[in-house]
């Protein structure tokens, strides 16, 4: 049995349709099915059942000699939350307690970090698991912190050499995108929500750089199509003697006005962008420029391929008109 939290999510619903290509079946979604649209994502997926997260750990505690892996996917993902209690309670302290039941039970673990947690990228993006290293990352949000504090957490295990999960993996997803992801609304990646307004042919809305060596939309993020991520985990799954964090990213950081550009072309609209202020309440925790170091994943055998950003656009547009998403 696999346990799949945020299952009904954007990279939880994809990861099940991920799960059964490799003939996976017997999977429990640990899920909150709060919209339509969430339904909709597990609408042709195969799985055993549907459990609320307030039911999770009694369910663990049962049925433990059956589980044989996690995938812990679910979060609070707002990046603008500003109730760190809840935060806390469910980034972090939900996810020690995954952590635990994996230890003592001998369950492998994948779980979702962030890029979040490297801040403005002045200490690196090195997917490193030494307490050193992470002591230093100074995250710009509370959603950031929060999925930072479980790092450490894991860390301060590992340096103190306690009993760890027979694999874990923790993986900093950096700018995801791809279908299932529209229930997010404002916190859906930049691509999903900039391409229904292009095809409606609106004027779309870039924020200004307000920094002097940054122009206008030459802020940069490395956006990774899910499909990548997917094909990262899977193949991380079927590798139980690797555990660790490794960053999920393309390794090129790409600008927002060459994303928007894109767009344009591959919708045949004509091109209408205006820069405006950042707002005060995202300027404060804006990062203006993220770079996966991928060199940790290759050296441990991953070859394939990953989408650059104009594929992985095309990709996208074909797989929203086949699900009519």
């Amino acid at each position: 049995m696999i346990i799949v939290t945020g299952g009904a999510g954007f990279i939880g619903s994809n990861l099940i349709y991920a799960l059964n290509k490799i003939k996976e079946k017997n999977i429990v979604i640990c899920d909150k099915i709060n919209s339509k649209l969430k339904k909709k994502y597990l609408k042709n997926a195969k799985y055993k059942i549907l459990i609320n997260p307030t039911n999770l750990f009694n369910f663990l505690n049962k049925n433990s000699s059956d589980i044989k892996y996690i995938f812990h996917l679910g979060a609070i993902s707002v990046t603008t939350a500003t109730n760190y209690k809840k935060l806390l309670k469910n980034n972090y302290e939900f996810s020690c307690k995954i952590w635990k039941f994996c230890v003592k039970n001998k369950i492998g673990l994948i779980y979702a970090s962030s890029a979040s947690t490297y801040g403005d990228g002045s200490n690196g993006f090195k997917d490193s698991s030494s307490l050193e290293y992470l002591n230093k990352l100074k995250p710009l949000n509370l959603y950031g912190k929060s999925k930072h504090l479980f790092d450490l957490y894991i860390s301060e295990r590992i340096a103190n050499k306690e009993l760890l999960p027979p694999q874990w993996i923790g993986l900093k997803f950096f700018n995801v995108y791809g279908v299932n992801e529209f229930h997010k609304k404002k916190q859906m990646s930049v691509i999903s929500f900039l391409i229904p307004k292009i095809k409606k042919n609106m004027e779309i809305k870039l924020f200004k750089s307000h920094k002097k060596n940054i122009k206008d939309g030459y802020q940069k993020r490395d956006f990774i199509h899910v499909s990548d991520c997917l094909d990262i985990m899977i193949w991380l799954y079927n590798k139980p003697n690797i555990s660790g964090i490794f960053n999920v990213g393309t390794g090129t950081p790409r600008a927002f006005i060459d994303l928007t550009k894109i767009l344009f072309k591959n919708l045949k609209k004509k091109e209408k962008i205006k820069f405006i202020k950042t707002p005060k309440n995202v300027l404060k925790h804006y990062q203006y420029f993220t770079k996966a170091d991928i060199n940790k994943l290759r050296k441990s055998g991953y070859s394939k391929t990953i989408k650059k950003l104009e594929d992985g656009i095309q990709y996208h547009l074909k797989q929203q008109k086949k699900n009519n998403n």
